[in-house]
Formats: structure tokens, sequence, C-alpha cells
């Protein structure tokens, strides 16, 4: 096939030519496998089998100890150094070690927690649409998308206001990381960059670790680094590698989804027109849809631990599979017309926060808590708001980000 997921140039395409790419993936019998070129300074493989069916990324997501988390889950994956330098992010990691970390943070996104969180949210969304205002419409990525998922987690960890600029500088170098590959002097500079970024979250909030352990204050720092019921708590090297793992994952759910919202919703103006007409019973809906169409992460790999067969393929232990949920979400067989953004149809089986399983995303409802509040706040106080053209697209295999979005109101 003239489709080739492993290299570059797929991911510089145009977002419907990679659509009607996948769907001509999804009518073959079986997975395709696509050999891996040598990438200077990342652990790359003999290649991986695509799985751009919804029922494949469901078995597999259900099946960790088939499909396994480990040595890692981005495509493709890091040397093995990287772990010695940053510790170990839970999302590379199987039962029983995952279980351990997911019951101590949990805690962090259990109904109390996020209902505390309303009015924080609110007043930032308030705050971000006054600077809106004010400046007038340029970027909306910049001005609002970026703005909120950022402040949300840097207030649930009380991240000192002085701090907070560097954290965000440090989250997109860290995100421009993700992915394929441009070539080997850009690889080796990001790759600087990202190390350099990585350390820096991971001493900000190990120093904050420290202070809150001595001092405990309330905040989600506090509570990590703090026995829960049964007597667990994290070691200051797990906190350093989830702080990472929460802003970039964290930050880049809501974001992205918010800015390939905006937009569906300008694309779409009857669509537009019915979540208006009663805001409160269409944004729920309408925001799975967005999450569905935008899959703000795009994919993760798993590595198969034992022989195994997935329609009528048979994987051998040590092959690997790559999870491409933006196609899952477009499969024909469970989302009739699957391109068309439609805020009344059903959503659930989407698989934008992950597949069903046990690393399905932690923060789905801090994300939807936050799009909610925003798209309030956009469309009551700007009910023009619409974007200006096509996106800037961050050219990645992993992360759908929206680099700009030009936009009025």
């Amino acid at each position: 096939m003239d489709i080739d997921l492993a290299d570059l140039d797929f991911w510089r395409k145009p977002l419907k030519e990679r659509h009607e790419a996948f769907a001509r993936l999804r009518q073959q019998e079986q997975p395709v496998f696509f050999p891996e070129k040598k990438v200077p300074f990342l652990r790359s493989g003999a290649g991986f089998y695509a799985l751009v069916r919804h029922a494949d990324v469901v078995e597999a997501s259900r099946n960790a100890k088939v499909f396994s988390s480990e040595p890692a889950v981005t495509n493709p994956e890091p040397p093995g150094w990287v772990k010695q330098v940053f510790g170990e992010s839970m999302v590379n990691m199987d039962d029983p070690r995952h279980a351990r970390l997911r019951r101590i943070v949990t805690r962090s996104f259990s109904p109390r927690m996020l209902t505390g969180l309303q009015s924080d949210i609110e007043s930032a969304c308030a705050r971000i649409v006054d600077d809106l205002v004010a400046a007038g419409p340029h970027d909306f990525v910049g001005q609002v998308a970026a703005r909120l998922p950022i402040h949300v987690i840097c207030d649930m960890l009380d991240i000192p206001q002085e701090w907070r600029e560097r954290v965000h500088k440090h989250v997109d170098i860290s995100t421009a990381y993700t992915g394929v590959r441009p070539s080997l002097a850009r690889t080796v500079q990001l790759a600087g960059q990202n190390m350099l970024a990585l350390l820096a979250l991971q001493r900000m909030v190990i120093k904050l670790g420290h202070e809150r352990a001595a001092d405990p204050k309330g905040d989600l720092v506090s509570l990590l680094v703090t026995a829960n019921p049964d007597g667990e708590k994290l070691t200051y090297r797990e906190l350093g590698s989830f702080f990472a793992l929460l802003l970039v994952a964290g930050n880049e759910t809501a974001r992205n989804t918010m800015a390939h919202g905006l937009k569906m919703l300008t694309d779409n103006p009857a669509q537009r027109e019915l979540l208006m007409s009663d805001f409160d019973a269409h944004i729920g809906n309408a925001i799975e849809e967005m999450v569905r169409l935008a899959s703000p992460i795009m994919q993760f790999r798993r590595t198969v631990t034992q022989d195994y067969s997935l329609r009528g393929l048979e994987l051998k232990k040590g092959d690997k599979v790559v999870l491409f949920y933006g196609s899952a979400n477009r499969d024909e067989s469970v989302f009739p017309d699957p391109d068309r953004f439609d805020i009344t149809r059903d959503t659930k089986p989407h698989v934008g926060f992950g597949g069903p399983g046990p690393h399905f995303c932690l923060g789905a409802n801090l994300a939807r808590q936050e799009l909610r509040a925003m798209y309030r706040e956009l469309l009551t106080r700007l009910p023009g708001i619409r974007t200006i053209g096509e996106p800037e697209l961050l050219v990645s295999n992993f992360d759908n980000s929206v680099r700009r979005q030009a936009f009025t109101f």
C-alpha cells in the first residue's frame, strides 16, 4: 500500500488525506505491518502492526496482560537510559506496579476533589475571557486553549505564581519532542531541550514535595506525598514522573479538544445553533463528540507478551502493535458517517480518552469539566466567536495539537 504510518511524510499530510488512508486500512482483512527506520536516540524496533479498527483497539486495551505497556507506550520507544534519568511514568507500567500508583493518584481526581475545583475553574475561565476581550482576538490557542489546563493543574498542585510561566514553557518544549523526528540535527536539538525541560519540571515538584511533606497544605502535592488510608504514598522520584505526565497528558487533552472544538462549531453552524438552544442539555454530548473527532492523543504502543490471535493475525511474543485512537473513533461500523460532527449521536463507545481497561485516562472528568466551563464562558459572553481559516497543526504522530488558530468574535 502507498501508506506508511512510520514515515514523517505521512503525518505532514492534511488531516483529510490521513483520515482517508486510515479508512483504507480499516478495510483490510488483518492489521497491516509497518517496518520502522532507525531513528537516532530512539529505540526503534523492526516495526509494528497498526490496530485501526475500533474492535481491535478495545480488545487490546482491555487485555493488558497480553498487550503490555512496558517498556514504553510512545512510538518510537525512548532508549532505556531515559528511565534511569527521569524515573518511570505510570503509563509505561503494567500491574501490579501500575495499579499501586493509580490507587495513590486516583485520590487526585475523586468527585469531591473535582467539585472543589469548580469555582476555581469558572473564575479562571472568566479571567481568560476578560483578557481576551481586552486584547482582541489573535490566536485562540495562545489566548484561550493553552491557558486554562495549565492554570488548573498549577492550582491543583499550588505551584507558586512565579514558577508558572516557566512551567508553561517547559510543557510546550516537551510536547514538541513527542512523535516522529524530521532529521538527525533536529532530533539532537529537540532531545536536549526536552531533557532539560523535564528535569526542570521534576526539580520543581520534588522541591515542593519536600516542603509539603513537612508542612501539608491540602493541595495535590501534599496529598500525594502523605500516606493514603492504606499507608501508600509517592516517592519523590515517582512524584516527579507523575508531575511530568500530568502536565503533558492533562494539558494536551483539554487544550487540543478545545481548539479543535471551536473549529467544529464554526464549520457546523446548525450544530452550534442546536448547542446554544439548550446548552446544559447538549454540552455533555457535544464535548464527547469533540473528543471523538479530535482524538487529542492519537496513538499508544503496546508490546505483545505471548502468542495471540487477533482477527486472524497470529501475533508472536515480542511483536509491537500501535493503537490508533483517531482511526478507531472513525470506524464506520461503530460511528455511521464518522466524519460528520453530530452532537446528538451516541458517542459512548469512543476511545478519545483511551480504550477501556486499566489505562483509561484518569483525568477524563477533569478535562470534561474544563471544557464545559470554558465553552459556557465563551459562548455566553462572545456568542459570535468563530475560527478563521485552517489551524496550524503540530507535525506529530502522537499529539493532535493545534499550534495556532486564527479567530474572531
